[in-house]
């Protein structure tokens, strides 16, 4: 298969050299031939270049460079006397492809790299050196001519710009192939989920919607044993939620914490100031059962705050016992279950109140903040009326899109058999995964790894091939880990593709591994 990453070593610099004599050299007599056989560009310290492997082979590449005088400065003056607006600026220069790989795939996969690295760069257009015998490759790019050609003879060339907008609207841009995601969230929605959003909208206070909301509370109840609460907004609204009616108890709390979704219930509760304490565990580690039990029973705790899936770690907190202990201590439980709801069954009847979201695992679009309550919420005029879980219980309070409602319930009629689906993805992926530095077992629906030091630009590398890992999270760069989930639509295909990847990439590195110990 094809895939593409950033040349970085010196065997993938002579490969480069030797490839940019054979198009620039013999093909396109732009330079002197030499005996060498290859062609250093003057500006080598200075590129980046983004290169395609067929299996371990280069095939194709392109180089893109930002520091000035630009080979068109040198060429025709200051580009910004002809593009004023052209904002921040890269030169792209040696787009070559082998000839027995000059097809679709090849050049698209190019495209979609260059696209995404410009883009992750913060640049705002391009500008290239076009031979004319590729005008029309470089227009399927999205490139417009901005002054006259140059050049003589067979090396003919004209000066071309492309911008982000220009790049979307283009051929390439179209026809490239789809990003494979691996996210735990947002989700790819699939066309039964995504059709509602183009339905004609109706009232949150019709008769149609109200029927779809008592359906909708219907199976929640079902899959929780609790009551639902719908609010417009992200799981962080419902954790928001969750902390204001925590604040009405008026008393002291305690805090389970080991990852990072912990940690960022504690900044919340911070900031609505309540009193609490911390219990802090190393990422990737469980509570101590009997440490939480030695809290508990001195008695100074009204609540105990934790969340069950830590995604960060892949953790899934046993909560069970620990709601034993807090029934015994007459404490009351509050769990975080934005990502692991709809990731596994779950039974709520000894919490007092638990958040979730209808992204995630749910498989539709975010925007759905939930909170389920064991007991009657009466409002409170003293909290902020967005957060005041009491104008919910009986009524949908403010405005609310039903095409998000309709996605939802379409989401959770595919349950329990989704619960099965994602079992048998993550069986997969553990199973695959296995020889992999994992973090933590037994995540319902991620796994999260450690960067090899052998292949320390997997994931850099994988988006430039098509492939989205989780890696761009703070805590999660400063950890060097990543992330695989399986809640994506097309996960089982997508896996497998990702695998033919992963096997080749492996191999290549293998092999530059081995030519350095000879």
């Amino acid at each position: 298969m094809y895939w593409c990453k950033i040349a970085r070593s010196e065997e993938e610099f002579d490969e480069i050299s030797r490839l940019n004599y054979e198009t620039f050299v013999e093909e396109i007599p732009q330079h002197k031939v030499n005996s060498s056989g290859m062609r250093i560009d003057p500006f080598h310290e200075q590129n980046t270049y983004l290169i395609v492997l067929a299996d371990t082979q280069v095939v194709g590449m392109i180089a893109l460079r930002s520091e000035r005088p630009f080979s068109l400065d040198l060429k025709i003056g200051s580009i910004e006397a002809f593009l004023p607006n052209a904002g921040k600026v890269c030169e792209i220069r040696l787009l070559a492809v082998r000839k027995e790989h000059r097809n679709g795939r090849v050049f698209f996969l190019l495209a979609r790299a260059l696209s995404d690295y410009c883009l992750e760069q913060g640049f705002d257009s391009a500008v290239i050196s076009g031979t004319v015998r590729q005008l029309k490759l470089y227009k399927q790019l999205g490139f417009q001519a901005f002054a006259e050609p140059m050049g003589t003879g067979e090396a003919i060339f004209v000066p071309m710009v492309t911008t982000r907008r220009q790049y979307n609207d283009s051929v390439a841009a179209r026809l490239q192939a789809k990003r494979r995601l691996f996210l735990p969230g947002p989700v790819a929605l699939t066309p039964e989920l995504a059709s509602p959003f183009q339905q004609a909208p109706i009232s949150h206070r019709s008769a149609a919607f109200n029927e779809i909301r008592q359906e909708v509370d219907g199976m929640l109840e079902e899959m929780t044993g609790m009551t639902p609460l719908l609010l417009s907004g992200s799981g962080t609204l419902a954790n928001e939620a969750m902390l204001a009616q925590i604040k009405r108890l008026r008393a002291k709390g305690l805090i389970l914490v080991n990852g990072e979704f912990g940690k960022r219930l504690v900044d919340q509760a911070k900031r609505l100031n309540l009193d609490f304490e911390v219990i802090e565990q190393a990422w990737g580690q469980g509570f101590k059962i009997e440490n939480i039990s030695l809290y508990l029973e001195s008695g100074k705790f009204g609540w105990l705050l934790m969340v069950h899936g830590e995604t960060s770690t892949g953790q899934l907190n046993d909560f069970q016992e620990i709601a034993n202990i807090c029934k015994q201590q007459n404490t009351n439980l509050c769990l975080d279950c934005i990502s692991s709801f709809g990731a596994v069954p779950l039974s709520l009847k000894d919490v007092w109140l638990a958040t979730a979201t209808s992204g995630k695992a749910l498989g539709t679009m975010s925007g759905i903040a939930l909170v389920f309550a064991r007991h009657p919420l009466e409002p409170d005029a003293s909290l902020p009326s967005y957060l005041d879980l009491g104008l919910y219980a009986t009524s949908i309070p403010f405005t609310f899109p039903a095409s998000l409602l309709e996605s939802f319930r379409r989401a959770l009629k595919v349950y329990p058999a989704r619960y099965e689906q994602l079992d048998e993805r993550v069986k997969k992926l553990q199973e695959d995964t296995k020889d992999w530095a994992v973090i933590a077992q037994g995540y319902p629906t991620a796994r999260t790894f450690k960067i090899a030091e052998e292949m320390p630009f997997l994931v850099e590398d994988a988006h430039l091939s098509g492939f989205e890992l989780h890696s761009v999270s703070g805590y999660l760069k400063a950890r060097e880990l990543f992330q695989v989930s399986c809640i994506q639509p097309e996960f089982e295909k997508d896996w497998q593709h990702f695998l033919e990847f992963y096997t080749g990439y492996q191999r290549y590195h293998a092999k530059k591994t081995a030519h350095h110990a000879k």
